[in-house]
């Protein structure tokens, strides 16, 4: 609550959720924290295709499901209508025709003004891209992910917002994935060595974000983001109030052109 309530009075306007976060408690908790505010304020996107259920996460990309997810989050949040609906990961095979004509059903009755998805796959992003039907795309953007660049010019020129998912890389440019504190540690470690170990070697060549004597390492990664034009937001997730407010501080801030450069002959392994 007092997260939420310091993002607000800072500023932050755009909040993400999920019925499948938190086990299943993210929605609630931001619907009570977002009680006495104007929403007209602010902008609250969720996802739809998974949500928490039976101790796990469980996905259904089916027209029926994801009313009914529409119809929990509206209730969970406290909205009469979702400013931002996500398709949370669909594949391409998906998009059908129909199943997105379903979707602008939803935006003509009034239950979502804006639609979106978001995926990590490049082809389903650039079928999310090329359809009209969509407002809002949310990718994977960060000092890792240079070859985002083209989607997202690609996005902006069509008239989509750009949302930068994963804009600190996972942590992976300070080995936040060596850092453990406890045994919920230990949980995050392995699964980041299962399916990320390209991102944690790749991550090392940028051990040098956190070695700047005017910015954090994590103002850093935010700020390498935040200078490409296309991108509309970047999505930060925290649980830390200090995290928070070093996050914020990052909007505004500038790259250094030796700092930027740096980054660039990382990225092109030099």
């Amino acid at each position: 609550m007092r997260l939420v309530h310091y993002a607000i009075d800072q500023g932050v306007t755009f909040f993400d959720t999920s019925p499948a976060y938190s086990g299943g408690n993210a929605e609630p908790r931001l619907g009570r924290a977002l009680k006495g505010r104007d929403p007209l304020k602010l902008v609250i996107a969720t996802k739809a295709g998974t949500r928490h259920a039976q101790g796990r996460v469980q996905r259904d990309m089916s027209l029926k499901a994801i009313e009914q997810d529409v119809v929990r989050s509206l209730s969970a949040l406290g909205l009469e209508t979702l400013p931002v609906l996500q398709l949370h990961g669909p594949s391409a095979e998906e998009l059908t025709p129909e199943f997105l004509a379903g979707l602008l059903g939803l935006k003509r009755r009034g239950m979502v003004q804006a639609l979106g998805a978001n995926s990590f796959d490049a082809t389903t992003l650039g079928k999310i891209i090329a359809s009209p039907v969509f407002d809002v795309v949310m990718m994977d953007f960060n000092v890792l992910r240079p070859e985002r660049k083209a989607l997202a010019m690609a996005a902006h020129a069509a008239g989509k917002g750009v949302l930068a998912g994963m804009p600190l890389a996972m942590g992976h440019t300070g080995l936040q994935v060596l850092k453990l504190r406890g045994l919920r540690d230990l949980w995050y470690a392995a699964r980041a060595f299962k399916g990320h170990r390209r991102d944690i070697a790749q991550g090392t060549q940028f051990q040098f974000l956190h070695h700047q004597k005017v910015l954090s390492g994590s103002q850093a990664a935010l700020a390498y983001v935040l200078s490409h034009p296309e991108i509309s937001c970047a999505v930060v997730g925290t649980t830390r109030m200090h995290h928070l407010a070093e996050n914020i501080s990052a909007s505004g801030m500038c790259l250094s052109p030796d700092l930027a450069a740096k980054i660039a002959r990382a990225q092109a392994g030099k």
